[in-house]
């Protein structure tokens, strides 16, 4: 896999898990509404990065190399 296509992923990814981590804090103070909201995204998040790991080994990719 070129080096553009491995950064432009590993941005992708460095994003996915500062949201992740964003909503994990919010978490711990949202009021009962907004916990299903956040509950939702959270596990939204983890199915696309689910679906990644999927992908690389699909196509050969190593998860390392990804940061998966």
């Amino acid at each position: 896999m070129g080096s553009h296509h491995v950064e432009f992923i590993h941005d992708v990814l460095i994003t996915i898990h500062a949201n992740i981590r964003e909503l994990k804090e919010r978490k711990n103070f949202a009021d009962p509404e907004e916990l299903d909201h956040i509950e939702a995204k959270l596990l939204t998040y983890s199915e696309v990065l689910a679906i990644l790991r999927f992908s690389a080994d699909e196509f050969g990719i190593d998860r390392a190399e990804l940061g998966l």
